[in-house]
């Protein structure tokens, strides 16, 4: 009896344990379809479910890793964290996706505030990533002390939380007319049936129009730094942290949408009120059962260009896998009412297109996508606009695109671009930053606006004046991932208070950078501030607007130099300038001399009176014709003087060793005329204002030119991204003109090359800016402009393997900056 009792106990446990087991396998099964349905807080629940059970080892880690990604997407970051932090400090030597999970953890320590322990993430993603993804460099070395740069302006700007907010997503605000068109998910209740979507149970988003923005109230919005948020959640079973309009949804995309954040102070500088007023919905045509906005406007008002799922006309498609796309529609305001809405040709069901902004002239529109062939997650794209026909869209490049996702793109009244980005190194999650454009290319890095119109969460959906004096944004930094909220900036400042000048420091004849050297900064009438060189051989000084700066330069054994510097006040971007400062060897001592002191002889002379007769005084003229090219001794050379007095000549052809001589007699001027075969003639003029009394030697060496010939102009340098001729510059300029002059029949090519750093587009551009510039000077000092030609070859000539990945040092770099002439023809 008793062995049958223990058997059938046995058999009981067995079967329990067994249906625990299943279960628990049911849960992990039913987790991992709800994550690739995407349907992201039905997979939380299941997978802390199934972790609190038996499971494999690599079914635990993948759980984990899955349950952490969930997390994230929902912008529960405090949780995401907790998750990620149990999983990734063990992965000894990641590969394959587990690299993903430690960029993924890198940007939640960012979110949460924790920049010096993401940086460390950031570094390990970079060493064991294999994309050549540069997102991992970039933020490590911010959040290792670069980061207080980010922080310059926190006082220049004044940050209000506004009273229209709701309780749901409000975010993207767009100028119309005398208010603001924006998105927001406050409508989720009106009608019988509530329209929410899987990804984490929050509304469907429409279009909303404020008529009026002097109805608008702000509070200042003091708290911008991170604090844990509560894991509670709410009574629609939403858990706080979730966000209102993230990235992949069921309904939308894997890509576009905005990356919420967790937890921001809680209220902290926030006064908690309800909207100013129940906006109306912008539009009943318009707005559908699906997602709508972000939108524009053309400048007339009578066209919009906004975002919605791939639904019109009551026609909902899907991609191949199965997921509704968002795509870009206009439609044409007639009589009051909005109609004839039409899908734009370049968009697709395989993926989405949105997030439109339109230039001041209605003929550039600039907007977000995932097509195939980008950079990263979204990608910025330009597209022409004709009143309604449309050109091919255009990549703006990796100057401007990340590995990561660049989105809510806006164009200001100067059609510079503001855009959002969490792949470019910034506080954490989406940050907005600037770029300035020119003939549709982007001019320079993009530069983060740092504190306060940034934070550690996302931060978007900026609109403002040309000047930036003041304008609006969306940022989940109130409460974290629970939504966005619509914020009003003011400007109270210079617009570029202070700007980051770089000084480089070389030796003068090798170009080779110099260690050892301080370098003191003082401002006009003001204190100096002394600075060593880094281990970079570099030093960074913080410049203000307008201002005029004297650098003195010293190191051992060599010439101390000063010079000046002014913070230019037509900069229009505040992207690090660059000072080079050439430093000359000085010349070693002369040996001691040794005097030896003779007795002395006295010798007694008789005074002589005698008569000299004055004669004209003869000055000897020599020197050495070489090849302006490459200075080669030019034997063979025919040099000719005349006497403009009398007329007499004299000539001779150099020897061996390339020299001439001749003798010259004081109170005439002398024409001087030098060739080869196959050379150009050159032309002096010898004034007798130099041909003073007394013996004198007076050297002239000649170089000489033939149509072909490509000379390296020395020492002619700019600051980063700028092109104005610098007075040392200048100098070098001023010796071309002389020679331009001995050759007046030549015409001759400019031309500017630049290192392979940066964008080639970005490159050419500067550099026919560079070479226009010289053409310029050379002109304004008497060169006819019909003889000057400029070209800007840009990367594309480089004179060594310093290409793009190459490492190579500054001066490697330095070698393929430089300025050339090309004798092209003669007139």
């Amino acid at each position: 009896m008793k062995i049958k009792l223990c058997l059938v106990l046995l058999l009981a446990l067995s079967i329990s344990l067994s249906q625990k087991s299943f279960a628990q396998a049911s849960a992990l099964k039913q987790a991992n379809r709800q994550f690739e349905m995407l349907a992201y807080i039905n997979a939380i629940d299941m997978y802390e479910q199934a972790l609190k059970g038996k499971l494999s080892d690599s079914e635990k880690l993948q759980a984990s890793l899955r349950l952490a990604r969930s997390y994230m997407q929902v912008r529960d970051m405090q949780n995401a964290e907790r998750v990620y932090r149990a999983v990734v400090p063990n992965l000894s030597n990641p590969t394959g996706e587990d690299v993903k999970s430690v960029l993924y953890y890198a940007m939640v320590l960012a979110s949460n505030g924790k920049n010096k322990e993401s940086g460390q993430y950031w570094e390990l993603y970079d060493k064991f990533q294999k994309e050549d993804d540069q997102r991992g460099k970039a933020f490590a070395k911010l959040y290792s002390g670069d980061i207080d740069a980010l922080k310059k302006n926190l006082s220049k700007y004044n940050v209000e939380y506004l009273n229209i907010n709701s309780g749901r997503a409000d975010f993207s605000p767009m100028f119309y007319k005398n208010g603001l068109v924006f998105c927001s998910g406050r409508g989720e209740n009106e009608g019988i049936i509530r329209r929410v979507f899987n990804w984490d149970k929050s509304a469907f988003l429409d279009l909303y129009y404020l008529n009026d923005v002097s109805a608008i109230n702000g509070t200042k919005a003091t708290g911008l730094g991170g604090a844990p948020s509560s894991n509670n959640t709410n009574k629609n079973n939403r858990i706080v942290g979730s966000d209102e309009y993230t990235a992949p949804t069921a309904n939308d995309t894997k890509t576009i949408g905005t990356y919420g954040g967790t937890g921001v102070n809680m209220g902290l500088g926030y006064d908690d009120e309800k909207p100013v007023s129940e906006s109306d919905r912008f539009s009943r045509t318009l707005n559908t059962k699906y997602h709508e906005g972000p939108a524009c406007f053309t400048h007339s008002s009578n066209k919009i260009i906004f975002t919605r799922n791939n639904f019109n006309n009551g026609k909902y498609k899907q991609s191949s896998d199965g997921v509704n796309k968002l795509k870009l529609y206009t439609a044409e305001e007639n009589g009051g009412n909005w109609s004839n809405v039409q899908e734009v040709p370049f968009g697709s069901d395989e993926y989405s297109t949105g997030h439109p902004t339109i230039t001041k002239d209605d003929k550039t529109v600039y907007f977000a996508s995932d097509m195939p062939g980008g950079f990263g997650g979204t990608d910025i794209y330009s597209v022409d606009y004709n009143n309604g026909s449309w050109g091919t869209p255009r990549n703006l490049g990796k100057s401007v695109n990340s590995k990561g996702n660049e989105m809510f793109p806006f164009v200001d009244d100067n059609g510079n671009l503001y855009y959002s980005s969490d792949g470019l190194a910034g506080l954490g999650d989406l940050d907005i930053f600037f770029v300035q454009i020119q003939n549709g290319n982007a001019l320079g890095k993009p530069s983060n606006l740092g504190e306060p119109i940034n934070s550690n969460k996302d931060d978007f959906g900026i609109i403002t004046d040309g000047e930036r004096k003041s304008g609006y944004l969306s940022s989940n930094r109130k409460r974290g991932g629970i939504d966005d909220d619509i914020y009003r900036f003011t400007r109270e400042g210079s617009l570029y208070p202070c700007r980051e000048l770089s000084v480089f420091v070389f030796d003068a004849d090798s170009k080779m950078p110099l260690d050892s050297v301080s370098v003191e900064m003082a401002m006009k009438e003001g204190q100096p501030e002394s600075r060593s060189l880094d281990e970079n051989n570099g030093l960074k000084f913080c410049v203000e607007d307008k201002q005029e700066y004297t650098f003195k330069t010293l190191r051992k054994g060599y010439s101390v130099s000063t010079i000046g510097y002014a913070a230019k006040s037509d900069q229009k971007d505040d992207q690090p300038s660059r000072l080079e400062i050439a430093l000359t060897k000085l010349p070693p001592p002369p040996p001691p001399v040794v005097v030896v002191q003779e007795p002395k002889k006295v010798i007694v002379q008789e005074p002589v009176t005698r008569t000299v007769n004055k004669m004209p005084s003869k000055t000897k003229l020599k020197g050495i014709a070489t090849s302006l090219k490459d200075n080669v001794i030019m034997e063979g050379a025919t040099v000719t003087v005349t006497n403009d007095c009398d007329g007499s000549v004299q000539q001779m052809v150099t020897g061996a060793d390339g020299s001439y001589e001749f003798e010259l007699t004081s109170g005439c001027d002398y024409s001087l005329e030098y060739f080869k075969e196959d050379y150009e003639v050159g032309k002096v003029k010898i004034e007798k204002s130099v041909i003073k009394k007394g013996p004198k030697v007076l050297v002239k060496d000649l170089g000489l030119l033939r149509q072909g010939d490509e000379i390296t102009i020395e020492n002619v340098y700019y600051d980063l991204n700028q092109w104005f001729i610098r007075p040392d510059a200048a100098k070098v300029f001023d010796r071309l003109v002389v020679t331009l002059k001995r050759f007046p029949t030549v015409v001759v090519e400019l031309g500017s090359h630049t290192d392979s750093r940066g964008e080639a587009n970005d490159n050419k551009i500067l550099s026919q800016k560079r070479a226009q510039a010289a053409i310029d000077y050379l002109a304004k000092k008497g060169i006819d402009r019909k003889r000057l030609v400029a070209n800007g070859y840009g990367e594309s000539q480089l004179v060594n393997q310093c290409a793009d990945g190459i490492t190579c040092t500054e001066a490697e770099h330095q070698k393929n900056r430089r300025t050339t002439l090309k004798i092209l023809r003669l007139n």
